[in-house]
């Protein structure tokens, strides 16, 4: 992984590993173990989905750039439909505290999508590849005299 899409992982994925921490100590104090492993499994599964999407997004954007823009909306739209999915098929387990789980999938899943459109912003990207020169020379245009 190249240093640049490294550091953008580490500023996307920060804030939603802190914030499923404090989910999950939220949790262990109001619903007991259940609730703390309840969001703890939560946030993993969040990270997760939103880590493996970042990856696949970026492996798109430098393999098929044409397909960039849509490739980032159907992926979104996949991961919610997953996390809803998951969410359903998790709703009456006796595991762990289903509430707490989702709270914390919906809390991670939220800050991560903020936190990569927040690094999206501020991330300096060329406007001209300035690589893309071949020769100090203009090419001629239009007709000749």
């Amino acid at each position: 992984m190249p240093s640049n899409d490294a550091r953008n992982l580490l500023q996307i994925a920060a804030p939603a590993v802190a914030v499923g921490v404090i989910a999950v100590a939220v949790s262990g104090v109001v619903a007991g173990g259940k609730g703390a492993l309840g969001a703890a499994v939560g946030t993993v599964l969040a990270v997760l989905f939103m880590g493996i999407g970042l990856y696949v997004l970026q492996w798109t954007a430098k393999t098929l750039p044409q397909l960039f823009q849509a490739m980032g909306l159907m992926l979104y739209v996949a991961q919610l439909l997953l996390l809803l999915i998951f969410m359903a098929l998790f709703k009456g387990t006796s595991l762990f505290n289903p509430k707490a789980f989702a709270f914390a999938l919906l809390v991670a899943t939220v800050v991560w999508m903020a936190a990569q459109a927040r690094a999206h912003m501020k991330t300096k990207i060329f406007y001209v590849d300035p690589g893309s020169e071949k020769s100090g020379q203009p090419e001629k245009t239009g007709s000749t005299p």
